[in-house]
């Protein structure tokens, strides 16, 4: 007889050092072991977060449902022990005024970016219809670019491919326009980026594993895919040089503590050890090196976000809230001719045109175009259709958070006045906030993640070039010297790109411009064939999907090119108006396109 469970005996207990096991005498009892190892489990992990820091224990026994108020509460006290604390120094700043800290702002994000992605990823899913038919992972296996790996791996492989250091050097400046940068990078991140990442890798895997050259060519006019497959080019050399001089740079300055000049040795030495990894992921196949270190990567990217995250609580960083005053000075800036001036949220709002500028600087937690040509190759891992919703767009949503995280962590030390708030020295602010919220070792451990973003960025982007150019030039790609034959004169062009950035007074400025604008603009042609999709296979109804944000970007990127000096230098005014037709007829034009193709395909 099995007695209630308050009076059961137990026939044997035996407890070991870090693991408690729990033996019962009969198989009923064996139902009741899940539910004490629970509550022993929850116990335990609640004590030791306790012991650690009293709040998080506070926050973890609270329901998910009460968990923002409960936030709301810890910051409260934390912002109160700063004002009554005389031995910190920061209680000077205007934003301090002896108030409570609340980061609401930042909150509501996270739960728009969350929520968004249970929510409006689901519905995407169900738009396109993944089943189980066989991937191109089986049906072209060839064990160098085909080759069927776990869905854990192509989700943590997709999310190092495209989260680059435009999701950290990308936000630490778009949060200088103020607290909407909490509001504006999760709905972006939802309706347009985890959008753009899910259909362009889905219909990439639909369609056989093919590149986005491929797609394009499929659902769009051979004038379209002859410029794409030249700005697709372009963009990739830009992207794989970009990734080895940020961080290189970052490497070099704030890691090793050299000086970062192109006259140093150890700048292009630090050049070379990356461009030599480049080499290597490149040519060798997906699964023998990007599948085996990725996951170290991996961890390492985790540790840094997860860290910045829980220390923007921990040290009670003041962030602003959308409905709080902008115009408080958070710095008093000196300049060359002694003059005194301040920062203020509200001045740079206002001045530096955050339409288009914000969308065009914080690229990848946003919508990033790059990502398209990342998503395609690992369409040619993937086991199941149904992995995709996971791999494709929960991982763009993934590098949203890191954005957010960024974005806060910038902002709090530009409150509390440890960095000057100036988006030319975004790489600067990365190792102030490291070090700041998470101490000396913890500071470096983060920045390896920061460099190790755009670095695990880089290496597929000159992959994906490569794979593009022999698909679309019709290469043999079947034996490591036919790899390294294309590879070769790729990386001469991205050296050549390097040495003018790192020589040239304002060589990088014009690189990174060039960079974030064919980066968003690229994305215009991946919305062009989801609307093209959609129409051939009975979908048209749902168009606006990819519409919305492919009408919204039109605006930004002609606008942006349309004013900029390396563009039009066109005044803001008819800029605008420029972009304004631009984007309208963006939208005419697929629509009218999608419609002709679905009538030919009936037609047949």
């Amino acid at each position: 007889m099995i007695l209630p469970f308050p009076q059961q005996r137990y026939r044997q207990t035996k407890i070991m050092a870090g693991k408690h096991r729990l033996y019962f005498g009969s198989r009923q009892e064996n139902l009741q072991k899940a539910l004490i190892v629970k509550y022993f489990y929850k116990f335990l992990f609640t004590a030791i977060l306790y012991r650690f820091r009293p709040f998080i224990y506070d926050i973890f026994m609270y329901t998910p449902q009460r968990l923002t108020c409960n936030l709301f509460t810890q910051c409260y006290n934390l912002s109160m022990i700063f004002r009554d604390d005389p031995d910190v120094p920061e209680r000077e700043n205007p934003l301090y005024k002896g108030e409570c800290v609340f980061v609401t702002t930042f909150i509501i994000g996270l739960v728009i970016l969350l929520g968004g992605a249970a929510l409006y990823g689901r519905f995407c899913e169900k738009v396109f219809g993944p089943d189980d038919r066989k991937t191109p992972a089986y049906t072209k296996e060839d064990g160098v670019d085909f080759v069927p790996m776990r869905g854990w791996k192509n989700s943590l492989i997709n999310l190092l491919n495209i989260a680059g250091t435009g999701p950290i050097l990308g936000p630490i400046q778009g949060i200088l326009f103020g607290p909407i940068a909490f509001l504006t990078i999760p709905i972006g991140n939802i309706i347009g980026g985890a959008m753009h990442d899910y259909f362009s890798g889905m219909i990439c895997l639909r369609d056989g594993g093919t590149q986005m050259p491929e797609m394009i060519r499929r659902y769009s006019t051979k004038g379209i895919y002859k410029f794409y497959n030249v700005f697709v080019c372009v963009l990739l050399l830009l992207v794989g040089a970009v990734f080895i001089y940020t961080p290189g740079d970052i490497a070099a300055t704030q890691l090793f503590g050299f000086d970062g000049k192109a006259t140093s040795v150890s700048t292009w030495v630090i050049y070379g050890v990356i461009f030599l990894y480049y080499l290597i992921a490149t040519v060798f196949p997906i699964d023998a090196i990007i599948g085996k270190i990725y996951p170290i990567f991996g961890g390492i990217l985790l540790f840094s976000a997860i860290g910045i995250f829980i220390g923007i609580f921990v040290t009670g960083m003041p962030l602003l809230n959308i409905w709080d005053s902008w115009a408080a000075p958070v710095l008093s800036l000196t300049g060359a001719d002694g003059t005194v001036g301040t920062f203020t949220y509200a001045d740079y709002f206002s001045t530096k045109h955050f339409l288009p500028i914000f969308f065009v600087t914080v690229a990848c937690g946003i919508l990033s175009g790059f990502h398209s040509t990342q998503t395609a190759i690992i369409s040619r891992t993937m086991k199941s259709e149904r992995q995709g919703r996971n791999t494709f767009y929960n991982m763009m949503v993934l590098e949203g958070f890191i954005a957010m995280v960024w974005a806060a962590g910038a902002m709090g030390v530009y409150n509390l006045a440890l960095q000057e708030p100036n988006a030319g020295l975004a790489t600067g602010t990365v190792g102030v906030v490291c070090k700041y919220l998470l101490g000396h070792v913890g500071g470096i451990i983060a920045l390896l993640g920061v460099i190790v973003l755009p670095i695990t960025s880089g290496d597929t982007a000159l992959r994906a070039l490569r794979l593009s150019l022999s698909e679309t030039l019709h290469i043999d790609q079947s034996t490591n010297g036919k790899r390294i034959k294309l590879a070769v004169p790729i990386f001469a062009l991205v050296i050549a790109i390097l040495v003018f950035a790192k020589t040239n007074a304002d060589g990088f400025n014009i690189l990174w411009r060039y960079f974030a604008w064919a980066n968003q603009t690229l994305s215009l042609f991946a919305f062009l064939c989801i609307t093209a999709w959609m129409f051939e296979n009975g979908k048209g109804k749902w168009a606006w999907i990819p519409m919305i944000p492919g009408c919204f970007y039109t605006f930004i990127c002609v606008t942006y090119i349309a004013n900029a000096h390396i563009g039009f230098n066109i005044p803001w005014t008819p800029a605008y108006i420029i972009g304004v037709v631009c984007a309208i007829a963006y939208v005419v034009g697929c629509c009218v396109y999608g419609k002709k193709r679905a009538a030919r395909l009936l037609a047949k």
